[in-house]
């Protein structure tokens, strides 16, 4: 039997617990809380990388493991995309889309898990939480930094594309339970 608070679920524990400091840093009008916002935002996705990585290298691949990872990752990147576009920082439709995507596919892994199926993580998905992060913190850093306006804006559209071609691939490799 597995510990299961291994190191890479005392990382996914510590993403989870940054949300809310990290929404917090958002909300609140202090000095450079934008910087502060996004090198907290910056720290979180990191443990997404690292919690991975270590959880595989180290045979520590836990049942808790698979359903908290994913579960701090939505937590993260929709708890600070709703409060960017409450702030008017970024379009609501692009929240919808990312949103919309990741109930989709959350949806389909339950089915799956239902039939004992692990709907495993594909490049397509690592390239969306790699482009929404990027977008993130660049809109978050464009505040008090307007040089990153652009960047920022080009990387919203990059990782809207690679959030729905994402959620398209997974539609097609999974079809079979949802048709």
């Amino acid at each position: 039997m597995k510990r299961h608070l291994t190191l890479p679920n005392q990382l996914t524990i510590f993403r989870i617990l940054l949300v809310p400091v990290i929404g917090a840093m958002l909300a609140l009008d202090f000095a450079d809380h934008y910087q502060y916002s996004a090198v907290a935002y910056a720290t979180a996705a990191a443990t997404d990388t690292l919690d991975g990585r270590i959880a595989r290298s180290r045979n520590l691949v836990s049942e808790l493991g698979k359903f908290l990872d994913p579960l701090a990752d939505k937590l993260l990147v929709i708890t600070v995309l709703v409060i960017l576009a409450s702030q008017s920082l970024l379009p609501s439709w692009v929240v919808v889309v990312i949103a919309a995507r990741e109930f989709l596919i959350t949806g389909i892994r339950s089915v799956a898990a239902a039939q004992g199926v692990v709907v495993s993580s594909t490049p397509w998905g690592k390239s969306k939480m790699l482009t929404q992060n990027i977008m993130i913190v660049l809109i978050i850093l464009a505040q008090p930094f307007g040089i990153l306006t652009a960047p920022a804006v080009a990387f919203t559209w990059i990782a809207v594309i690679a959030t729905v071609l994402s959620g398209l691939d997974y539609l097609w490799r999974y079809r079979h339970f949802i048709i």
